[in-house]
């Protein structure tokens, strides 16, 4: 880049200037793109941080009135159990989804113990796939202001596994489960809330549909499914009044991760849903994402960065996730060992 003087005016009087040629221009279009891919960067955090730590969610109070309905699948343990606690505790009125009559109906007393809400059952495996479980939901939620639908029910691999090593059973029940499941329940409550011009669709993400996640190959896909299903759901129905979201999480203490401890990035169940619940529209850490979010506030900066820097690392991450599940599955296979051992003696 070249500088040259310029007279001007009279002898005491000079003006600097930028020589024009093409490297110089091309030098200030390069400088300028990059300072705007900075500054988009850095806003985009400051949003991230003001959604995670400032900002309040919408009141649950806008999608239906005190003794509304929410229908909660996957109820009767883990995520699912705390959501419907945690909504009773808000006043709604409660549709308790799961396999487990025994465990629905436990949460039911504890519920009545506590609260002054009703609840209606219904024991159903979505494994099955069965049209007559669905023609009793759909009766059992006949005539019901159902304001809020969580899309809990979910499963993913028992340890992680090899794609073509999956059992075709598995691979299976994970697809029926997680996407025909979700969807099935979905079309059903729907029609209500867009009659109502109102409503809130809460569908359980993970990071593994967020980013690839090589030996839960399968779970993965049904996730980024639900992803990308949430996203084009929520540009059709927000016309209608209705909120949805697809909620990404990182791991939290339940039976499906297999993690009992609590930590700074792995919460309780309780934890996850307050954020859930307190943060509705806000997207956390997924502003990429439309009708997207991460509201745990470590998960949320885990996604921003992860999200920011996939299009760079993608190979970083992935590698990093493949070496991480192949030491689980390892340690999960030695256990089994030793147990198998354990029976034979």
């Amino acid at each position: 880049m070249e500088f040259v003087h310029k007279y001007i005016g009279c002898p005491s009087t000079w003006r600097l200037e930028l020589d024009s040629g093409p490297q110089t221009i091309a030098a200030l279009v390069l400088l300028a793109t990059g300072g705007l891919v900075v500054g988009c960067k850095v806003l985009t955090f400051l949003r991230v941080l003001l959604s995670l730590f400032v900002l309040p969610g919408k009141s649950l109070r806008k999608f239906g009135p005190k003794g509304s309905w929410a229908l909660i699948t996957g109820a009767s343990d883990g995520i699912g159990k705390e959501f419907a606690l945690q909504l009773a505790r808000a006043g709604f009125n409660l549709v308790l989804v799961s396999r487990t009559a025994s465990k629905l109906t436990a949460l039911a007393d504890e519920i009545a113990s506590k609260n002054s809400v009703e609840t209606k059952l219904l024991s159903m495996d979505f494994a099955r796939n069965d049209d007559a479980d669905y023609e009793k939901l759909k009766e059992l939620v006949d005539g019901l202001d159902i304001a809020v639908l969580v899309n809990n029910v979910g499963k993913s691999h028992s340890i992680p596994t090899p794609f073509v090593l999956t059992p075709e059973d598995e691979l299976t029940d994970i697809v029926t489960i997680n996407c025909l499941g979700t969807l099935r329940v979905t079309q059903l409550v729907t029609p209500g809330m867009i009659q109502r011009k109102r409503g809130l669709i809460l569908t359980m993400g993970s990071f593994g549909g967020l980013l690839p996640t090589p030996l839960l190959a399968t779970y993965s896909g049904s996730k980024a499914f639900l992803q990308h299903w949430s996203s084009a759901l929520g540009a059709e129905l927000a016309p209608h009044g209705i909120t949805v979201e697809v909620v990404q999480a990182y791991l939290i203490t339940s039976a499906m991760s297999k993690i009992r401890r609590a930590s700074a990035t792995i919460p309780t169940p309780r934890a996850f849903v307050r954020s859930v619940l307190g943060k509705i529209g806000r997207h956390g850490g997924s502003p990429s994402y439309a009708h997207s979010s991460s509201p745990y506030w470590s998960h949320g900066l885990m996604a921003w960065f992860l999200t920011s820097v996939t299009g760079v690392m993608s190979q970083t991450v992935l590698g990093f996730n493949k070496g991480m599940h192949e030491s689980i599955r390892q340690r999960a296979l030695r256990k089994a060992e030793r147990e198998k051992g354990k029976k034979a003696q």
